[in-house]
């Protein structure tokens, strides 16, 4: 999903103003659907309950756009640097989850369906976005495109597994059923993304081929908002009755925040990063992987608004976060000039 800028532009040096809507417009358009979708709901709960119906079709244009914009040949351009590969690899998939499995424990312990979307949410390191920020961070961009396509290929072969963990014992989901999902909504539409993305860059003029990927960048964040107000607009009543909860999830995001970024800062002065790596550290650490979840949970649980709900509010306390965050990375390399 782009912010500054989709992972492609970002990962050829384009400028942070260039492309796609700011983090406070994506925040004010995911607010925006979330408005819309309760008031829609509330008012004319038929209309809320249609609206829900092109669910599916929004998620397979979300699924599209959102591997369109993979670079697969990233990682092959940063095989000299597998050592900070397997240290980001490592933090995400071997770390981090033992911190989100601590805080959710915590903040809900007697919440099953609540504490499942935050686990998924909390177990996906993002594949878009998070290189718009470490941009503006002053990060290495080049070596975070590099992350893309090892996460999304690691949280795609896992997803069954966070299933079985943090849905065995509430009977929502056929474990059977979950690599025919990841067959139907991922495998297929990655490979029909990936070959016309190769055909049309093959084809098309790279000028044209460049503005393609800004169109299509800049779209990602209005076809989210849209399968936001389908959830919320389905679903309002059902959500209202848990507000206080998603005050609970609002926290438990903000203590995983705070954490990961004391892990990530003591892993960089561990590993002797420059500063570069150490801010793209942080942000692969901190983002997370919410757009996808929230589409392929909502294919694998499409009757769980409240696991789908606590991805969202997730999703937008992460976007404010990550501005922080961006912020304390530079003020802390103006401090600190010697680490690069």
């Amino acid at each position: 999903m782009s912010l500054e800028d989709t992972p492609s532009q970002a990962a050829n040096g384009r400028s942070e103003n260039e492309n796609g809507p700011a983090a406070g417009g994506v925040a004010g358009v995911f607010l925006g659907a979330i408005l819309a979708g309760v008031i829609l709901g509330l008012s004319a709960p038929s209309a809320g309950e249609a609206a829900s119906r092109g669910v599916d079709a929004t998620l397979l244009v979300m699924i599209c756009l959102l591997f369109f914009d993979l670079r697969l040949d990233a990682v092959f351009q940063a095989v000299g640097k597998l050592r900070f590969l397997a240290l980001a690899w490592g933090a995400n998939f071997l770390i981090v989850p033992f911190i989100g499995l601590a805080i959710a424990s915590l903040v809900l312990p007697n919440q099953p369906l609540l504490f499942a979307g935050l686990m998924i949410y909390f177990l996906a390191p993002c594949t878009d976005w998070f290189l718009g920020f470490t941009q503006m961070a002053d990060g290495d961009i080049e070596l975070g495109a590099a992350l893309i396509p090892l996460n999304l290929i690691t949280q795609l072969l896992l997803f069954p597994v966070w299933i079985w963990l943090f849905t065995q014992h509430t009977g929502l989901v056929d474990l059977t059923t979950i690599p025919g999902i990841l067959a139907q909504w991922f495998l297929l539409p990655l490979i029909a993304a990936q070959a016309l993305r190769f055909g049309l860059e093959k084809t098309m003029p790279s000028e044209a081929f460049g503005t393609l990927l800004e169109w299509t960048g800049r779209f990602v964040p209005f076809a989210l908002a849209v399968l936001i107000f389908q959830i919320f607009a389905a679903n309002v009543g059902l959500i209202a009755d848990h507000l206080h909860s998603f005050a609970l999830i609002s926290l438990a995001v903000f203590l995983f925040f705070t954490a990961t970024f004391l892990v990530g800062e003591g892993l960089a002065r561990l590993a002797h990063l420059a500063y570069p790596q150490r801010a793209l550290l942080a942000m692969t650490m901190a983002a997370r992987n919410a757009p996808l979840m929230l589409v392929i949970t909502a294919a694998a649980l499409p009757d769980q608004p409240l696991i789908l709900a606590a991805l969202v509010i997730g999703m937008l306390v992460e976007i404010p976060h990550l501005t922080v965050l961006r912020q304390v990375l530079l003020a802390r390399r103006e401090v600190r000039p010697g680490l690069g």
